[in-house]
């Protein structure tokens, strides 16, 4: 393999997704580096109607940019009361500028006074991989839980505090990031990306 190509662009600035990521990637034989690292990277428009089809603008779009493998996703909330909603929109469900606490707020508003019984939803995320201008493998990761009556914890970023995870009876912001890792939609993707990407190292050699 070139030695460039055991560098691996990560499409996000978010130092929340980085160290997440990062976590998820464990060893494999790869320089990972951030979209941090390029200042002058263009901000590509997600322009998608899906999860996948953002995923794949960012890592095209970050590939061109580096001549590097690029890694982008794209995640989002699907609450089956609202109709899926906030999907392909859940950073700025609240609208431009929202912050997370924004964004929960008006979950919560929404879902008020929605029984337990009809409080379902999922987390999904889509992990894009570039490997050539015309190459980019998609991985899907799905976890499914509630929506809270109220947020609860204080640990990760988004919409973990309104999260529930049945897997580990507590909501997202209130588990460890390893606990959260082994169940997360995000973890979930890039697990199998890195299955991916660990044969790709092996067969280069």
């Amino acid at each position: 393999m070139d030695i460039d190509l055991r560098r691996l662009v990560l499409a996000t600035h978010n130092p929340h997704k980085v160290q997440e990521i990062r976590a998820i990637l464990g060893n494999l034989p790869y320089e990972i580096l951030t979209a941090a690292g390029f200042p002058h990277l263009p901000d590509p428009e997600e322009t998608g109607a899906t999860l996948a089809e953002n995923a794949i603008i960012k890592a095209r779009a970050l590939h061109a940019a580096t001549g590097l493998w690029a890694l982008a996703d794209d995640s989002g909330l699907e609450i089956e009361r609202l109709a899926g909603a906030p999907g392909v929109i859940s950073a700025r469900f609240a609208g431009p500028g929202c912050s997370f606490a924004d964004n929960n707020a008006r979950v919560l508003r929404l879902m008020d006074g929605v029984p337990d019984g009809q409080r379902t939803a999922r987390f999904r995320c889509v992990a894009a991989l570039a490997l050539d201008n015309d190459t980019v493998e998609v991985f899907d990761g799905v976890t499914e839980g509630t929506i809270t009556h109220q947020s609860i914890g204080e640990a990760g970023f988004g919409y973990d505090p309104v999260f529930y995870s049945p897997e580990l009876g507590c909501t997202f912001a209130e588990a460890s990031a390893e606990a959260k890792n082994r169940v997360s939609h995000r973890g979930r993707a890039f697990r199998l990306a890195a299955q991916r990407l660990g044969v790709l190292a092996a067969h280069a050699g």
